[in-house]
């Protein structure tokens, strides 16, 4: 059983190690494919494999065409919109992710964003704290749960809205759940996103959304690029000159965001979401047992495609 790992930004080495250990100690034979340059190198890497993880790398129709062995494949961390489920789904590949593996390095960087931000990007002047102040969390999954609860040592008030989450769940967590995007937007100082690029959430982030939050808002964003209505945000932003943006996906129009808005908006080089050692280790970790534990027993509770 050959298991391949195609990064082309590669795992920490710890990483490589602990999947190494899983992929050993079920009989399988571990194929590193790190730093490649050209998609050719993934299409003749993959075409002796039986199962595949990936990072942010990308799994289209084309990829699995040559993977003419391939049985599943799985990308080591939460979002899975690198892979195309329903090619997938037609050369019969499981397609399956690890939630919840780097939610608390989100959650981390998300707060750490927040704090960036209110300090006026430590640039010398004077900002302002994060206690007290209203946090309104977008989606309140595995890394939503996690920015609530260190929101909650922050001393911030935390709201939520998420259409799939019973209120019980919130509530449990201390969390006072709203039922619409507009009212979590309408009364929090701080929005942070953790939806997935959907067709319904595509570009949903927009000017109408974003404009009802009050003075002295910021939008955080560390789930998806799709999500935001650029051109409608930098409109916005525009007329009120209030509102800081922070992100770790870069914006398509990212000079343009840099050039209007010195002082309130911020964007990482890259996603930076799940760059931590702990993260890495865990989501590469758990995507080797998962094809282990699929190809021995069948187990396909992580499943995205159908």
């Amino acid at each position: 059983m050959k298991v391949l790992l195609a990064t082309e930004k590669p795992f920490a080495a710890v990483a490589v190690k602990g999947i190494k250990e899983v992929t050993d100690a079920a009989g399988y034979e571990l194929v590193l494919l790190e730093k490649y340059t050209d998609k050719s190198q993934l299409l003749e890497a993959v075409a002796d494999a039986d199962a595949l993880i990936i990072r942010s790398d990308k799994v289209d129709a084309e990829v699995l065409e040559a993977a003419k062995q391939l049985k599943i494949v799985v990308r080591a961390g939460a979002g899975y919109d690198n892979i195309d489920l329903e090619a997938a789904t037609a050369h019969k590949v499981v397609a399956m992710n690890t939630p919840g593996q780097n939610a608390n390095a989100v959650a981390e960087l998300a707060l750490g964003l927040m704090v960036y931000a209110v300090r006026n990007f430590y640039n010398g002047t004077s900002g302002s704290e994060l206690k007290g102040k209203k946090i309104g969390i977008h989606a309140f999954g595995n890394v939503g749960r996690n920015v609530a609860r260190i929101a909650q040592g922050f001393g911030m008030d935390v709201l939520a809205y998420d259409a799939y989450c019973p209120d019980e769940a919130m509530i449990a967590a201390a969390v006072t759940p709203v039922h619409s995007a507009e009212d979590l937007y309408r009364n929090c100082d701080i929005v942070s996103l953790h939806i997935p690029a959907t067709a319904e959430t595509r570009q949903s982030i927009n000017r109408a959304l974003v404009g009802m939050m009050p003075k002295g808002a910021i939008l955080v964003n560390t789930a998806r690029k799709e999500v935001i209505n650029e051109d409608e945000l930098i409109a916005l932003m525009q007329e009120r000159q209030d509102i800081k943006y922070v992100t770790d996906i870069m914006p398509d129009a990212d000079m343009k965001f840099r050039s209007l808005f010195p002082g309130r908006y911020f964007a990482t080089p890259k996603k930076m979401g799940a760059q931590t050692t702990e993260a890495n280790t865990n989501a590469g970790i758990a995507a080797a047992r998962q094809i282990v534990d699929f190809i021995e027993n069948g187990n396909t509770r992580f499943q995205v495609n159908k």
